[in-house]
């Protein structure tokens, strides 16, 4: 990634170049999610410092980070990881990179998705951009199946924060591909297998939810429809995919109520699904180990993911 940062010197204005690899090697490979026409495009583009944190800025073209496992023999689960920020920002290398170095450790291939995030875009179809972009990764891990060695049939996403709210409306309002389309991709279903949601903001009710995360969304004054539509506790479906949640008590961020209502409407429609709080953590832990009680959480997935099936081990 390469930053330019401008520095005013009395009449003069010294261009810094300063390149960063945010803590991974070329070789991962990054994909464009369109060749060529993006939903919902914009033409403003804003060019904003980024860092190795975060990513603080509009982003023009949607991409997806691959870390396969190193195992290319064995058909894989894989991972669709979808970072947090408010639907603002992208904490891409706290919840993006470094949990899919984790997944890998499991034998488990993972996608990071920078997803264009609605904060920055004027468009009137803005709320539609993330699930746009997040249902065209789905679709290209699946069509590409076989050339990452994954199984076609374990794919899952995993999401922290406002990436948990995405995680939460890709799994309620997924589709199965349109049979009758000649673009292949078109054909390809975009259900995840199975969700981790991770501190997620699963409701736009005010009561409940993260108001940054709503506005970037949906603006200052959504309508009612638009609040319900976006709420994901009120969309689950029979076939909303199994879920794991992940929260801490003192969350005051995002709170424990917003997994804890999921899981609820999970359950009223028999899904399999597991709700672990912790009593400290806060928002925002990651994978962080110095956070209290709740840095078991990744052991806890760990073993959600062998007793679904989705590990062998």
């Amino acid at each position: 990634m390469v930053f330019f940062i401008f520095i005013g010197m009395k009449k003069n204005v010294s261009l810094i170049l300063l390149v960063f690899y945010w803590g991974i090697s070329a070789q991962h490979q990054k994909i464009h999610l369109y060749s060529d026409t993006m939903p919902c495009a914009s033409e403003s583009v804003l060019n904003e410092i980024t860092n190795t944190v975060s990513i603080q800025h509009k982003i023009s073209t949607p991409q997806m980070w691959v870390f396969p496992t190193k195992d290319s023999s064995a058909s894989a689960p894989a991972v669709l990881v979808l970072p947090g920020g408010g639907y603002r920002n992208l904490a891409f290398e706290k919840e993006g990179i470094q949990v899919a170095k984790w997944l890998n450790t499991l034998g488990i291939s993972a996608f990071v998705l920078m997803y264009r995030t609605p904060y920055w875009e004027s468009v009137s179809c803005k709320k539609e951009i993330p699930i746009s972009d997040a249902k065209q990764a789905m679709r290209i891990i699946r069509y590409r199946a076989s050339e990452w060695n994954i199984n076609p049939n374990k794919v899952g996403v995993m999401g922290f924060s406002a990436g948990g709210h995405l995680s939460a409306t890709l799994s309620t309002q997924f589709d199965y591909g349109n049979q009758d389309e000649t673009e292949p991709l078109a054909s390809v279903s975009t259900r995840p297998d199975f969700s981790v949601l991770v501190y997620p903001v699963i409701s736009m009710r005010k009561a409940y939810t993260h108001m940054g995360s709503r506005q970037s969304l949906l603006g200052e004054n959504p309508t009612n429809e638009e609040i319900i539509a976006y709420s994901n506790e009120l969309q689950v479906k029979t076939d909303t995919p199994p879920a794991i949640l992940i929260h801490a008590s003192n969350d005051m961020a995002v709170i424990a109520e917003n997994s804890i209502m999921y899981y609820k409407a999970l359950l009223e429609k028999n899904i399999p699904v597991a709700l672990h709080i912790w009593e400290d953590g806060g928002h925002g832990f990651g994978l962080y180990r110095e956070k209290g009680s709740v840095k078991s959480w990744s052991n806890t997935v760990q073993h959600w993911f062998i007793q679904r099936g989705i590990l062998k081990h």
